[in-house]
């Protein structure tokens, strides 16, 4: 049985740099928090957990007083600087570029609707990591929009804006664009800010699920991107598996097949790939 990895699959930038950032500190630190998940990942988080990563949430980060915390790649609102500034927190911000120069375009175009009162749309999951720290740039008064029933949040009378989270879907994205020219009677500025670096995978990913008999995407349960990429995995190929670990494998997958494909999200790490690999070439 053949068994290939996707040299296209696995971390993309912010996360590497958000994970060699800890590995530094780390270097020189018994111990670092991280607000939240580093990754959405739970066998890349127990690796850097044995380093000396402890993975916090928002509550136990607005406890804490002199001492270093990572932001992910994901980003965070402003509340989180402010609490860090007035407790001496030392952050070492991770925020991928694409995240913050979002963060900025949307903070800027809530400023310059202020005086029309008008609304910021989000294209996101509500709770989200990137959600919270981009919604944070409007005070928290951004609508967020997930499906169709959302669009009843909008008020179809004000001036709008209509943003996305980076790793959400284009052609949703496109599909609520088209809807909301048509319900939004006053301006509607349209800002596709979905990043290229996942929206690319998709094209490639449909063409590798059509090269191989099985297709076996490793990612994260709590990972939205990796949710995203599976299906469309499972749309080209119906022996589309998803497993975050070796004991999800099942063996009857392969069996009478000659060709296994290996992907994974921009959260799912390579060495994780290679070792599903070298599982299914033992097997």
């Amino acid at each position: 049985m053949k068994v290939t990895i996707d040299q296209k699959s696995g971390f993309c930038f912010g996360v590497v740099n958000a994970i060699q950032k800890a590995e530094i500190t780390l270097k020189n630190e018994e111990e670092l928090f991280c607000l939240g998940d580093i990754v959405h990942n739970g066998m890349e988080v127990e690796r850097l957990e044995s380093l000396g990563l402890v993975t916090i949430d928002r509550n136990k980060f607005f406890t804490l007083k002199n001492c270093k915390v990572l932001l992910r790649a994901h980003g965070e609102p402003p509340s989180t600087y402010e609490y860090a500034k007035e407790n001496n927190i030392e952050l070492i911000d991770a925020t991928c570029p694409v995240v913050l120069k979002l963060q900025q375009r949307v903070k800027k175009a809530y400023q310059e609707l202020q005086p029309e009162e008008g609304q910021i749309i989000l294209y996101g999951k509500p709770g989200h990591a990137e959600v919270v720290g981009l919604s944070g740039q409007t005070n928290d008064e951004a609508i967020v929009i997930e499906n169709e029933d959302d669009l009843q949040k909008i008020d179809p009378d004000k001036t709008s804006y209509f943003f996305a989270q980076t790793t959400k879907s284009i052609d949703k994205f496109n599909q609520f664009g088209k809807i909301l020219k048509k319900k939004v009677s006053k301006k509607l500025v349209v800002k596709d800010t979905i990043c290229r670096q996942v929206s690319n995978r998709v094209p490639r990913l449909k063409i590798f699920s059509t090269e191989h008999e099985v297709i076996l995407f490793v990612g994260g349960k709590k990972s939205s991107n990796a949710k995203f990429l599976f299906e469309v995995c499972q749309q080209i190929n119906k022996n589309s598996y998803f497993v975050s670990n070796l004991e999800e494998i099942n063996s009857e997958w392969f069996e009478g097949k000659e060709s296994v494909g290996i992907c994974g999200a921009t959260s799912t790490p390579q060495w994780l790939m290679e070792k599903v690999a070298a599982y299914l070439r033992a097997i």
